[in-house]
């Protein structure tokens, strides 16, 4: 059933899908995903469904699903990573300090975390249904100097901020706190946390920071696939505790995501485009 709702919604003669998809990974689009069996398709929308099986009863398990959208409202927010003449998706530029950064309107979103903990990885995903947009993947931690600006039509921009820890930038603090700080169309910060390690003491600093700065964020679990169903449970169920009981600003769930199997990239989507002002969800959802 759950298969069949989403080939209904991307049935022949739709107009979502109005760029060639070749060049994108199978799993990239809906249209392609919707042809996995029901289950791999209800794994590769909410990876938490993988796991959740292994969590004791006990366990409450509202916080990991508060944002749920359903299969039309995923479909619709995929169309905002479709690029049209009328829609560009595009890098915007880089700055070093945030008196340098462009002078924007729309809604922004930024990504933060350690350093190799996957953020180019994940953006480059998000933006995977536009594979011209350059985003630049390195194997080398520190790679990412400078904040780089991506700007999705007038919907929103998202921002790759530096990585913190082994080989962040010397003038790191420099760079990015007086742009948490002042930054005034900023919607929400995503933090994102490797799923094979967990919160290490850095992210804790990082999560310090997010509560003084008093901006909305919420926590992004990176690498979901290159660790054993144990390993990551054992670190989801820690920054879970450590959201509910040392946290203010944090949403309550966390978003698992794999880059390159595009686990819970969909999801990511739909909650980049609420959270940003263009659906009615976020009232909804109370994001």
């Amino acid at each position: 059933m759950f298969c069949l709702r989403l080939r209904l919604w991307l049935r022949p003669g739709t107009q979502l899908y109005t760029v060639p998809l070749h060049s994108a990974h199978k799993l990239a689009s809906l249209q392609k995903a919707s042809q996995l069996p029901q289950r791999k398709l209800q794994e590769l929308l909410h990876p938490f469904s993988k796991l959740e099986p292994y969590l004791d009863r006990s366990v409450d398990r509202t916080q990991f699903q508060l944002f749920f959208p359903s299969l039309e409202d995923m479909v619709k927010a995929e169309k905002l990573f479709h690029a049209s003449p009328f829609h560009r998706i595009d890098y915007l530029t880089s700055a070093v300090r945030v008196d340098h950064a462009p002078k924007l309107t729309q809604p922004e979103v930024c990504f933060i975390g350690r350093s190799n903990v996957g953020k180019s990885s994940l953006i480059k995903a998000l933006f995977s249904l536009t594979p011209e947009v350059e985003v630049r993947v390195s194997k080398t931690p520190g790679h990412t100097k400078k904040m780089n600006f991506f700007k999705l039509g007038k919907a929103f921009t998202l921002v790759d901020m530096p990585g913190y820890g082994y080989k962040a930038p010397k003038d790191f603090v420099e760079m990015v706190e007086p742009y948490l700080a002042t930054r005034k169309n900023l919607v929400r910060i995503f933090l994102l946390v490797d799923g094979c390690v967990g919160l290490q003491e850095a992210d804790h600093i990082a999560l310090e920071m997010c509560e003084e700065m008093k901006h909305p964020y919420v926590v992004v679990v990176t690498k979901i696939d290159k660790c054993g169903q144990a390993v990551l449970l054992t670190n989801l169920m820690n920054i879970q505790e450590v959201v509910k009981t040392q946290t203010t600003g944090c949403f309550p769930q966390p978003f698992l995501v794999s880059s390159l199997y595009f686990s819970g990239i969909h999801l990511l989507r739909c909650f980049l485009v609420h959270i940003t002002g263009n659906t009615h969800l976020s009232e909804k959802f109370q994001i």
